[in-house]
């Protein structure tokens, strides 16, 4: 007995094989949107607890902030304090210092010099006289530089020549009237109130160039 098909399988299959893939295709974006889902779950977790992190930093940032600008109003008062502290030691400091000025300027100048005027500005001193020679505008330099812990940093500015004078000092008489030097120096004077004999002051020379200056003048 021959049997026959006579139902349309060509049709059937087809319809099954698109069945498949159908419900392929539907597996597939069912699985990427569910792998999908959980990624941008798991970086949203990750974003909000960076945020919260953020978060915390900002806080501890400007509580740092209200602390540095807590020390900067105490560096500026303790600025102040020592500002005002330093100007009244400078006071108590330059209240002698006319007197030792006074004292040095006997023992340091030298005989056949004369000093004309005397001007103080600050710790600055600037003198103006006459000498004998420029050999005595040497020695006085020398000695503003090495033989008194007042004086530092001697700076000759000018010396010129003279007309001689006659005076009751020694510097000039009236028999052997020579020219004289005209000269105008600075020296720094030191604050200490109480100097050993021999210390130098902070960034004062060892020797004193401008006494060779004046010396070869």
């Amino acid at each position: 007995m021959i049997l026959i098909n006579l139902l349309p399988h060509r049709e059937a299959a087809r319809k099954r094989r698109r069945d498949d893939f159908n419900a392929g295709v539907g597996a597939a974006i069912l699985t990427g949107a569910l792998v999908s889902a959980i990624i941008f779950f798991a970086y949203q977790g990750r974003i909000s607890a960076q945020q919260e992190r953020n978060q915390l930093l900002v806080v501890a940032i400007r509580t740092m902030e209200a602390q540095i600008k807590d020390i900067a109003n105490l560096e500026s008062e303790i600025a102040g304090l020592v500002a005002r502290q330093q100007a009244v030691e400078d006071l108590q400091a330059d209240r002698n210092l006319p007197v030792h000025l006074l004292t040095e300027l006997v023992r340091q100048l030298p005989d056949g010099v004369q000093l004309s005027a005397v001007r103080q500005e600050n710790q600055t001193v600037s003198l103006q006289g006459l000498a004998q020679s420029n050999q005595k505008v040497s020695e006085l330099l020398r000695n503003f530089a090495n033989n008194t812990p007042w004086f530092f940093s001697p700076e000759l500015v000018e010396i010129v020549a003279a007309p001689g004078v006659g005076t009751g000092s020694g510097v000039q008489s009236q028999r052997d009237a020579r020219a004289v030097s005209n000269f105008t120096l600075r020296v720094r004077m030191t604050r200490s109130t109480a100097p050993t004999k021999g210390a130098r002051p902070p960034g004062a020379p060892a020797s004193a160039p401008a006494a060779r200056a004046a010396s070869s003048a």
